[in-house]
């Protein structure tokens, strides 16, 4: 096979799909767990999130108090985000910047980057690369801080899932980084952030 042959079925294959197939039919309540789900999207969301050992905040403080505690001084701020989180913690004494560059990913402490929605069934953020102005940026310093507006929580999988829209990437987030080994001991922070913040906006 050709190199020119490869490539134009590498091409082909990242094209976006013409006709994406229906959903399969069900009864949404048959799927949603009453539990899980009771209260407000945002009640439950933080009670989930909270459960899967994430962190959810409001206030500038908390966050400025964690980074603080823990000795995290460098950090990368979407650029959109610069004005209300980023501009703030660099006038608090923390090195901001707002380009990250990947050949030095270990200098970055903490990452601020945008949400595109969360889950309040499972405590779960959802991060869009369409609308992330870096994945590397949210997934590998220790402390990852995502801007989640309140109203872009859904109550459950399927209300997720049915604005999923057309991106070609999108990653779900439960709180931080998991793996087990075989004895079944529990680590976090191995694969990804050891601390998830939901930094919750109106």
């Amino acid at each position: 096979m050709s190199r020119d042959t490869i490539f134009q079925k590498i091409r082909s294959a990242l094209e976006p799909i013409k006709e994406k197939a229906a959903h399969p039919g069900f009864e949404e309540a048959m799927l949603i767990s009453p539990v899980r789900t009771a209260g407000s999207p945002v009640e439950a969301f933080s009670r989930n999130f909270t459960t899967v050992n994430g962190r959810v905040m409001s206030t500038l403080e908390e966050v400025i108090d964690l980074l603080r505690a823990q000795n995290h001084q460098v950090g990368y701020c979407d650029p959109s985000l610069m004005e209300t989180l980023g501009r703030p913690l660099a006038d608090a004494g923390f090195e901001v910047r707002t380009e990250y560059c990947r050949e030095n990913y270990d200098d970055y402490d903490f990452g601020i980057t945008r949400a595109t929605g969360g889950i309040a069934e499972t405590g779960s953020i959802i991060l869009d690369d369409a609308h992330t102005s870096d994945r590397l940026a949210a997934l590998s310093p220790w402390v990852h801080i995502a801007v989640l507006s309140r109203a872009a929580i859904h109550p459950s999988v399927p209300a997720a899932i049915a604005h999923l829209g057309s991106s070609r990437n999108i990653i779900w987030v439960t709180g931080p980084s998991k793996t087990a080994d075989v004895e079944g001991i529990l680590i976090e922070g191995v694969h990804g952030p050891g601390e998830q913040i939901a930094f919750l906006v109106d």
